[in-house]
């Protein structure tokens, strides 16, 4: 995670905050979105974050960054084929050779051997590829359970969740507990962040919704990695 980015983050945000009662332009459905903010934050608050923290505590930390890459190189396929559709060829055969590499020489990518080696992880997904391609984001919509999105990017979601090869894993059981230790793992790696949020006593729902949406923006504009944005 990168600190500096952190708190340059945590300072927008207070300068966001003193308006976080006004009309956003990008944020028509701000009243729902509100209501759904609050219900997915009682959601984690009494079910994900505790998961979480137990799983923080407990796990030695070589094993939950083993989970992280195991399901960060299946990611890594689909981003391959987004920074292909994107054009940036480069990396995308980056992409590639990571898979490759992680997959065969990092056990079945529990290992980030493609790192090590010089190859830059990146994250695309299909609705920045859609912005990439020049359809706008629309509105700030909050979907229930996965939280910040826009139009765009919710038109991309079941494009995005089909090509998650994981998805396909059989048998289902293998698949519900692979899916649930892969929530658990990304919520355990933002527990610093929110806690970050919380205690600067921010509004939170004005903070999530700017920080998403100035991130999307960045990484279609620019195409950069998204470890750049962390968080």
């Amino acid at each position: 995670m990168k600190i500096t980015y952190r708190i340059t983050l945590l300072g927008l945000a207070l300068g966001l905050s003193g308006c976080a009662t006004g009309s956003h332009p990008h944020d028509p459905l701000e009243s729902y979105n509100r209501a759904m903010f609050s219900f997915n934050d009682k959601l984690d608050l009494v079910l994900v974050k505790p998961a979480a923290t137990v799983y923080r505590d407990l796990l030695p930390s070589f094993v939950q960054t083993g989970v992280g890459n195991f399901f960060g190189n299946i990611g890594d396929v689909w981003t391959a084929v987004n920074n292909l559709l994107q054009g940036k060829l480069e990396d995308g055969l980056t992409d590639i050779m990571r898979v490759a590499i992680n997959s065969t020489m990092g056990f079945v990518g529990v290992l980030d051997i493609g790192s090590e080696a010089g190859l830059p992880k990146h994250k695309e997904d299909f609705g920045q590829t859609l912005g990439v391609w020049g359809l706008k984001s629309g509105p700030y919509v909050v979907l229930p359970v996965f939280g910040s999105s826009t139009v765009r990017d919710t038109a991309a979601f079941p494009v995005d969740f089909s090509a998650d090869l994981w998805s396909y894993k059989d048998p289902v059981h293998v698949r519900n507990i692979g899916t649930g230790l892969r929530l658990v793992d990304q919520r355990a790696a933002l527990l610093g962040a929110s806690s970050m949020i919380e205690d600067a006593a921010l509004d939170k729902y004005s903070f999530t919704r700017d920080a998403y949406l100035q991130r999307r923006e960045s990484l279609v504009r620019n195409g950069s990695s998204a470890a750049d944005y962390d968080d």
